[in-house]
């Protein structure tokens, strides 16, 4: 029977102890602490999970006040930036591992506010996989390379891992986008982020409002498809932050805009059906809208990696007044979690002074001493109360009445909390598959064939046949289409289920565009060879620039072209998944397989494709002929030409190719 470390049998090792079935976890589980304390600190020194990660300085800028829901500083002062550090991960991988494995990915921002730093701690997927946090340690083992040969690495594709989720069908919802292209981003700058649980905002007032979080990216929602993921991780395994911080440095700053979906708190916290305390469980955006409050711009990068974005600790518990919590189970495991995992990777308990982790805020505590201390502290008295020290620092209240100039602390909203202490799930948790069926009915063609073709080569690499018999058995509750397209490639025959047939759709589900987009950061390869016509090539490069993407000239060698042109890569040195469109310059540079191979992936990916002059002829050589989705020929660039080119790009590919 499973124990605890002291040899006490466990009863339950799915649920945390909480005061009632929606209560909040009480810190008497010791059962919980062991679980999570020893998982935190099982890894020296990387982070146990978002090891590989990068990060980026910025600022963010409230579009209109919002003191009627909150009191937070920095969501009701428009007239002051707010600065940010803001951090991407994967979840899984190792520090060395690649950018583009396909994983969940970490969107964490730190705000620098006024009152404290505030901590928005969350993923480019708004669910997981997960209801109750006590489970995290069994998740991610699962899905960490298997412990006896360990491998595979920053991937899920292997039987440890499916044999957990086929076990635990609330992980379903959160599976279905992972497989999806959401899992293999563009880059950072073309993912949403979310805060995934819901939190609770409080007003001057006292009056609060439950509130989900939302990050909308202005370059738009935007993914690799499977064989770039899988050909950048050894082209460039540093493909994604290599894109950031030479975006920034371009001058081409990521945004994006902060949107709070605003829901009402109800005492049972539910909204039109659905439990805010579920963390495998989204509110549609049709139900609820999300309103666009203010601007995030990433524009500066860090001066040195390990002290900033290795150093950086951030915490869900970070608050500042006027956001809350709620007894999201998941969200309060978190709460102890990542405090207490600080301790081994930063060394101490001092981290907070490290320079990327210390507040705005001036900071009067009366912590002392410990590893990694840098403040020299004065005085006699770090207690609370004191005479010597003339009663300082002051809580806001003592002895029950207000201290002069507390305006400001921090109060938690007083909620009643009344329930037997139990290991339980609310009912309402029991639904696993509504939420993925919503999903799927959401996705365009090309999406579902992705997340069909994700399932199938998963499920591929698992060994033991009655694990993926159990994942495909979860799948038919999902979709019958879903589940008969993977079980006919995986060579079985499909079993019933029961999907729902009200799920619905929500079309801010779907990646797919249904206008172009900006293409600033966008990178173009522009393939050219000695004799190329360098006022035309001129024409494209400005035409480019303008729109904030960026024109590499490819040639078959490096140095200049022609004595004057700057050559940036060579035919050699690159492949075509680097780039998000091609331009071909003249036929010159087609001379040889590897430039042929380039330009037939190009379009094998629906990129956009364009030439001039004689480089037409060569194209359709290659059956790249005028005409087709995303095709631009002319027989030399204008004006035209290259706006009709940056539209091309802004639609990001051409999928009736």
């Amino acid at each position: 029977q499973l124990t605890t470390a002291q040899g006490v049998r466990v009863e339950d090792t799915d649920n945390t102890l909480r005061a009632g079935s929606r209560g909040p976890a009480l810190l008497e589980d010791f059962h919980f602490r062991e679980k999570i304390m020893h998982f935190d600190h099982e890894r020296i020194p990387e982070r146990a999970v978002h090891a590989r990660g990068t990060a980026a300085h910025g600022e963010f800028v409230l579009y209109e006040s919002m003191s009627d829901v909150t009191c937070a500083r920095f969501l009701c002062d428009t007239a002051t930036p707010t600065p940010v550090f803001l951090r991407f991960s994967t979840v899984v991988g190792s520090r060395g591992s690649a950018d583009t494995a396909r994983d969940v990915r970490g969107f964490s921002t730190r705000f620098y506010t006024p009152e404290g730093n505030f901590d928005l701690v969350g993923n480019n997927i708004p669910v997981f996989f997960i209801q109750d946090s006590i489970k995290f340690p069994d998740l991610v083992h699962a899905a960490k390379p298997e412990p006896d040969r360990e491998i595979p690495q920053a991937q899920t594709a292997h039987s440890t891992f499916w044999d957990f989720v086929s076990l635990q069908p609330e992980s379903t919802h959160m599976l279905m986008w992972t497989m999806s292209d959401r899992a293999i981003p563009r880059s950072y700058r073309t993912m949403e982020g979310f805060g995934v649980h819901t939190f609770r905002l409080v007003n001057e007032a006292g009056e609060t409002t439950l509130v989900k979080f939302h990050w909308k990216p202005a370059a738009g929602i935007h993914g690799l498809v499977w064989e770039e993921a899988q050909k950048l991780g050894g082209i460039d395994p540093d493909f994604h932050r290599r894109d950031l911080a030479e975006a920034i440095e371009a001058g081409a700053f990521p945004e994006w805009e902060l949107g709070l979906q605003l829901l009402p708190d109800s005492d049972d916290q539910f909204f039109e059906g659905i439990d805010l305390l579920d963390a495998t469980k989204i509110v549609p955006e049709e139900l609820a809208p999300v309103r666009l409050v203010g601007k995030l711009t990433l524009n500066r990068n860090p001066s040195n990696f390990f002290a900033e974005t290795e150093q950086v600790a951030y915490h869900p518990g970070h608050l500042v007044r006027g956001i809350d919590l709620t007894d999201d189970p998941l969200l309060q495991g978190r709460l102890f979690s990542y405090l207490d995992t600080q301790l081994t990777r930063l060394g101490g308990p001092n981290f907070s002074q490290l320079p990327i982790n210390r507040p705005h805020a001036e900071v009067n505590d009366n912590h002392r001493d410990g590893f990694g201390q840098q403040a020299i502290h004065e005085g006699r008295a770090p207690y609370v109360p004191n005479s010597i020290g003339g009663g300082c620092p002051f809580a806001a209240i003592v002895a029950g009445e207000t201290v002069p100039e507390s305006d400001g602390a921090y109060v938690h909203v007083p909620r009643a909390v009344d329930g037997p202490k139990v290991r339980e799930r609310p009912a309402s948790f029991d639904d696993h598959y509504s939420q993925a069926t919503l999903f799927w009915n959401s996705l365009s063609d090309v999406e579902r064939d992705h997340v069909v073709g994700a399932f199938s080569f998963e499920l591929s690499k698992v060994a033991e046949s009655e694990i993926v018999d159990r994942m495909v058995g979860n799948l038919a509750n999902v979709a019958t289409e879903l589940c008969g397209r993977v079980a006919g490639n995986l060579g079985l025959r499909a079993p019933k289920g029961s999907p729902a047939t009200d799920a619905g759709s929500s079309p801010a589900l779907t990646m797919m565009p249904t206008a172009p987009g900006p293409i600033a950061g966008r990178v173009v390869a522009v393939l050219a060879a000695p004799g190329v016509d360098e006022r035309a090539l001129g024409v494209i490069q400005k035409g480019l620039d303008a729109a904030g993407a960026m024109g590499f000239v490819v040639a078959p060698h490096a140095g200049k072209l022609d004595g004057s042109i700057e050559v940036h890569k060579t035919v050699w040195n690159c492949e075509s998944v680097e780039f998000d469109a091609v331009v071909v310059a003249n036929a010159a540079v087609m001379n040889g397989p590897k430039a042929e191979l380039f330009l037939l992936e190009a379009y094998r990916h629906c990129k956009t494709i364009a030439a001039w002059g004689d480089a037409v002829a060569a194209l359709a050589d290659l059956g790249i002929v005028d005409g087709a989705p995303g095709v631009l020929v002319t027989k030399a660039p204008t004006k035209g030409f290259v706006t009709a080119l940056c539209e091309a790009i802004g639609w990001h590919r051409h999928w009736d190719r």
